[in-house]
């Protein structure tokens, strides 16, 4: 059931980020189609988890903070979508446990590491939680750059506007480095900068992306 109700908000997401923000995605080859994967995405704005995961054939799970969950029908609705709350700016056993199970269990997990909205839709500094996650997971961990959603929602505007948005999916991470808790962060920033500034969307080896799902507009690349 909740499989089909993600569904059906992701094609309603899907459909309305065409219509308004002629939202494209690039790289869909890079992201795995099974088992346990962190999805390492720069934070552009408050659409960045749908954006994020909207051309995704499969559904992710991820961490929002534990602010948003005092608000009851906001909480059941994340929830719902998978989302488990983590406190920002601490050292969160309980969201690094839960983290560490959903990987295990063969989800894709999505993760802000920079921790906080960027001021000025630059990549900003990463935190050492990335490092602790992925050496201990030791799944991929696959740079993911959202492009345009600041212009579209910057962090001093109360509401979105039209403007276009992309994702690019970058190539894995090489695991001598993915699960090394010293070498991620680095090589996670200059990944995210390199497809922040790549307009060659090539992000990587690994054939063509698959086809979107029946019914979904999105462009692919």
């Amino acid at each position: 059931m909740r499989r089909l109700w993600w569904l059906a908000l992701q094609s309603i997401a899907c459909q309305v980020g065409a219509s308004l923000f002629r939202f494209r995605a690039h790289g869909l080859h890079n992201v795995p189609v099974r088992g346990g994967v962190i999805l390492a995405c720069n934070h552009q704005s408050f659409l960045d988890p749908v954006i994020a995961s909207c051309a995704l054939r499969r559904s992710v799970t991820f961490m929002a903070r534990d602010t948003l969950f005092r608000i009851l029908p906001f909480r059941l609705l994340i929830e719902s979508l998978n989302a488990f709350p983590v406190q920002r700016g601490t050292a969160d056993l309980g969201a690094m446990k839960t983290s560490l199970r959903r990987l295990k269990e063969g989800w894709p997990l999505l993760v802000f590491p920079e921790g906080t909205r960027t001021k000025d839709g630059s990549i900003g500094a990463i935190r050492g939680g990335i490092g602790l996650l992925a050496s201990r997971a030791r799944v991929p961990v696959v740079p993911t750059c959202i492009v345009g959603a600041f212009e579209a929602w910057p962090r001093s505007s109360p509401l979105p506007r039209p403007s276009p948005i992309e994702v690019r999916y970058g190539a894995p991470l090489p695991e001598e480095i993915a699960w090394d808790a010293d070498r991620v962060g680095p090589a996670l920033e200059s990944a995210l900068r390199g497809l922040m500034a790549d307009r060659g969307r090539s992000y990587g080896v690994g054939g063509r992306p698959p086809a979107p799902a029946p019914g979904r507009r999105i462009h692919t690349a």
